[in-house]
C-alpha cells in the first residue's frame, strides 16, 4: 500500500471516528440504552450508514467505478462470528468502531477493549488454523438481495432506501 492510499485511509477514519464521536455513539451510555432498547440513536446512525452505501455502491457500480464480489453464505460462521461480536459489544459496551472514537476522547474503559481486541487478533491469527477448517461449509451459496444490474437492480435499492428511511423516521427519538 503506497503513501496516498495510507492518507485518504487515515483521513476517512478520522472523519468516521470524528462523526461516530460528534453522534453520541462513542458514549457507553448510549450503546448500553441501544442493546436495552431504550435509546435508539445507534440505530439511526447505522440504518441511515446503510442507506447511504447501498445507494453510493449502487450509483458507482452503476458507473462501472466499483466491482462486487458477493460472499457465499455461511451459516456457521456468520452465526459464530455475529453471537461473537454480541457477546463482545454486550460486555465492553463498544463495538470496535466506537471504542476508536471513544478512545479519541480518552475514555478510559476504551482502551481495556482495543487492547483485548489486540490480544484476541493475536491470539485467533495463532490458533485459526486448528478450527477454522471446521467451520468451512463447501455447499454455501452467494445470497443476493438486490438483483445483480439494470432496471430491476434500481429499483430493489430504491425500495430498499424508502422502506430503511421509513424505519428511521418511525424509531422514537
Amino acid at each position: 500500500m503506497n503513501l496516498a492510499k495510507l492518507t485518504k485511509a487515515a483521513i476517512i477514519g478520522f472523519v468516521f471516528g470524528f462523526l461516530l464521536q460528534k453522534g453520541g455513539v462513542a458514549n457507553f451510555h448510549i450503546l448500553i440504552g441501544a442493546l436495552q432498547l431504550q435509546d435508539f440513536t445507534v440505530m439511526k446512525i447505522m440504518l441511515t450508514a446503510v442507506i447511504t452505501g447501498i445507494v453510493g455502491v449502487s450509483f458507482l457500480r452503476s458507473r462501472g467505478l466499483v466491482q462486487l464480489s458477493v460472499k457465499k453464505l455461511n451459516l456457521p460462521k456468520n452465526i459464530g462470528g455475529g453471537l461473537l461480536f454480541g457477546v463482545g459489544l454486550a460486555l465492553a459496551g463498544y463495538c470496535p468502531g466506537t471504542g476508536a472514537a471513544a478512545i479519541g476522547q480518552l475514555n478510559g474503559d476504551a482502551f481495556s477493549l482495543i487492547a483485548g481486541m489486540l490480544a484476541g487478533s493475536y491470539l485467533f491469527a495463532l490458533l485459526s488454523k486448528r478450527f477454522v477448517g471446521k467451520l468451512s461449509k463447501d455447499n454455501a451459496k452467494a445470497v443476493r438481495l438486490v438483483p445483480q444490474s439494470g432496471a430491476k437492480q434500481h429499483l430493489s435499492v430504491f425500495g430498499f432506501a424508502v422502506a430503511l428511511t421509513a424505519v428511521v423516521l418511525l424509531l422514537p427519538s
